[in-house]
This record gives structure tokens, C-alpha cells and sequence, in this order.
């Protein structure tokens, strides 16, 4: 492992261990045998149906990319599906060092350029990010609901707020728009690695897109990423709906008892879409493993007032046992099947996560001196215009 990539977990590690410290220590009451009641008393016909959904989108990324490849080289489903199993076990298994190694397996098994597969997952994650985001308006908007009510609620609220507090900080607002003035007048002219990283990306973003040959291909690859999110949304609610109702006490500021239900059984396609949201932001945050941000969100969402009123009456132990049991199905479901179709193919993933990182190091070094050369030239010549 190189030295970067361990200074990064230590600093990820030390975030997220301040995190659940703070956490568990604002939950001094925490009812470890409630937690096992939740816990044990799942249903596994839930669980199963959950882990098939997530294996049918790992199909639906075999047959996505195989059409991504169609105008360079014509394969099948079928000679692209182990890549797909074994990138996700590497994912889970090494956290951001794995990300790559579905790109590193298509190239190499399919003799193309990893460039040109690295400009394909570029791609394919814009596709993913714009299939959630208009399922999520679909079902948050559209559709109105109670969580829409809540969000449409708390935004006029934050508005509010933010337009009362602007008549007394005008200075402080327009030093605000000087400071992001200065940003970005930094940025443009600068031609540092971060730049020239990032117009690395905006470029395999460009030659990933001409993947796509005609209208009928983009709307297929649309379609397929709808499909593809609407199964991994489908599959947390069935891992929310394998837990039973459970009845618990609670005491009331007077001194008097209430009996109430947790009901993660009634949950619906919009509560579930707000916790793939808070799930794919707390991602950001991850160790190897998908430990991390990604649970610490989902816990705080299901422990937040919008879940632990009624008609869900979630509590913090069912929450934490739901963030575990989501990221069981989610991120380490695939690894047993990853596990084994890489032994068949007689691979090491250690050794397939240092090769793909490298490589695609390798690739962005090329790309960084052309960038820097072409900021450069920018630069020279709006000097030349002024």
C-alpha cells in the first residue's frame, strides 16, 4: 500500500472513529439486547429477495457496458458479468483502492486500451448518478408524499431563515462573494495537478459519451440505469420490511408509560430513496470494506425525527441494526460470488487492486503534463489578447 493511501485511511479512520464515538456517546441508553431482538427476528425470505436484486443489477451493468462497447468490439453479456461480481468484491473489499478493477478486467479481457474502459465507467457513473436523481424527483416530487411534505417544509424554512438573517449580514455576504470571486480567479489560472486531474475526467467523460453511437443506445442505457436503481431501491425495502413489528415502551416527560410500535414493515419507495441518499453522501466517508459514512448516515436518518414519530416509530437500536443489515446486502453480499469466479479465473485481488490503481495513475501522469501544456497556452494567449 503506498504512503498516500495510508495517510488517507488514517485521517478517513480517525473522522469516522470521532463519529461513532460521538454517536454511541450521545446514546447512553442504547439497549444492546433490544438490538438483538431487532436483529434476530428478521425474515429471511426478505433478505434473500434483497441480495437477488442486488446480483440482478450487477447483470444490468454487464448488459449496460456490453452496449457501451458495441462501437469498438462486440462481446456479451455473459464474458463481462465475472468483471462486474469481481470490480464489486474488490470494491468492498479495498474500499476506493478496488473502484478501478472493473475497468483494469474489461480491458484486459476484452485486448482494449484501460483509457478507453476508464472513459466508460466515467460514463456509466453519470448514467447512475442521473438515474437516482430522477427517480428520486419522481417519487419526492411527482409523486408528493409524506417525506416530500417534510423536505418541501424544512426547505421554506431554511429559506426563510437564510433571507432573516441576510438584512443583518450584507457585509458579510458580499465579503462572502469576494472571497468566491478570488477562488475562482485562482483556479482558472491555475494549471496544478488537481486542475489538470480534473480536466483529465472532464476528457474521459467526452470519449466515454461518443461510446454511445446513436439515440437508440442512450435511451437503452437509460432505461437500464432506471431499472438498475429502482432494483437496488426495491432491495432496501425489502431488507426494512424483513423486520417485524416490535412493541416498546417509552416514557413521557410527565412521568406517565406509552406503548408504541416500530413499524420499518410500513416503509415506502420515497423513505427509502431519502436513505440512498443520505447513504451515497455519507459514502464519501469510506474505509475498506464500505465501513464508514455510509452506515453512520443511514443510522442517523432512521434515528432522526423524520423516522422516529409516527407511523414508523423507529428507535436507535432498530436503526443501527437496519445500517448494518443494508450494508451486509449491499456492499458484502457480492463478495462470496466475486470471491469464487475470481478463484475460477484464477486471479488475486490484491494483486488486481494494485494494477488497476497503477495503471490508471500512469494514465493520469500522461495526461497531466498535455493538460498543463494546454493551460499554459491558454493562459499565453489571453495575455497576448488583453
Amino acid at each position: 500500500m503506498k504512503k498516500k493511501q495510508i495517510i488517507s485511511l488514517v485521517v478517513v479512520a480517525a473522522i469516522l472513529g470521532a463519529l461513532v464515538y460521538l454517536q454511541f456517546r450521545s446514546w447512553q441508553t442504547f439497549d444492546w439486547a433490544k438490538f438483538r431482538h431487532y436483529t434476530t427476528g428478521i425474515g429471511l425470505w426478505h433478505i434473500g429477495a434483497a441480495v437477488a436484486l442486488i446480483y440482478l443489477s450487477y447483470v444490468l451493468r454487464a448488459v449496460r457496458w456490453a452496449i457501451f462497447l458495441e462501437p469498438t468490439k462486440r462481446t456479451t453479456t455473459l464474458r463481462l458479468l465475472p468483471s462486474q461480481f469481481i470490480g464489486f468484491a474488490a470494491l468492498g473489499l479495498f474500499g476506493r483502492a478496488g473502484e478501478f478493477v472493473r475497468p483494469y478486467l474489461i480491458a484486459r479481457k476484452e485486448e482494449l486500451p484501460l483509457e478507453s474502459q476508464l472513459a466508460v465507467w466515467t460514463v456509466e457513473r453519470a448514467f447512475d448518478l442521473g438515474a437516482v436523481l430522477v427517480i428520486m424527483f419522481c417519487f419526492l416530487v411527482l409523486m408528493g408524499g409524506r417525506i416530500s411534505h417534510i423536505l418541501m417544509q424544512s426547505m421554506k424554512s431554511g429559506l426563510a431563515g437564510i433571507a432573516a438573517k441576510a438584512q443583518h449580514n450584507a457585509l458579510l455576504a458580499v465579503l462572502g462573494l469576494l472571497a468566491l470571486g478570488a477562488v475562482v480567479m485562482l483556479v482558472r489560472h491555475s494549471s496544478g495537478k488537481l486542475a489538470s486531474s480534473f480536466g483529465h475526467r472532464i476528457d474521459a467523460f467526452k470519449k466515454g459519451f461518443r461510446t454511445i453511437r446513436n439515440a437508440r443506445a442512450f435511451v437503452l442505457v437509460a432505461l437500464i440505469s432506471l431499472v438498475t436503481w429502482y432494483a437496488i431501491a426495491a432491495a432496501y425495502l425489502q431488507v426494512l420490511h424483513a423486520y417485524r413489528p416490535t412493541e416498546y415502551t417509552v416514557t413521557l416527560p410527565n412521568g406517565d408509560s406509552q406503548q408504541l410500535t416500530a413499524h420499518a414493515d410500513r416503509m415506502k419507495m420515497e423513505d427509502v430513496l431519502l436513505l440512498m441518499g443520505g447513504s451515497m453522501f455519507g459514502s464519501v466517508v469510506q474505509l475498506p470494506g464500505g465501513v464508514g459514512g455510509s452506515q453512520l448516515a443511514v443510522i442517523s436518518v432512521l434515528s432522526s425525527n423524520v423516522f422516529s414519530v409516527e407511523p414508523y416509530n423507529i428507535t436507535r437500536e432498530l436503526a443501527v441494526s437496519c445500517g448494518i443489515m443494508l450494508w451486509l446486502v449491499t456492499f458484502m453480499s457480492v463478495i462470496p460470488a466475486g470471491v469464487l469466479l475470481a478463484r475460477f479465473e484464477k486471479l488475486s485481488f490484491l494483486r488486481l487492486s494494485e494494477e488497476s490503481s497503477q495503471e490508471e495513475e500512469e494514465i493520469e501522469a500522461e495526461a497531466t503534463p498535455l493538460a498543463g501544456s494546454a493551460a499554459a497556452d491558454t493562459i499565453g494567449s489571453s495575455t497576448i489578447k488583453r
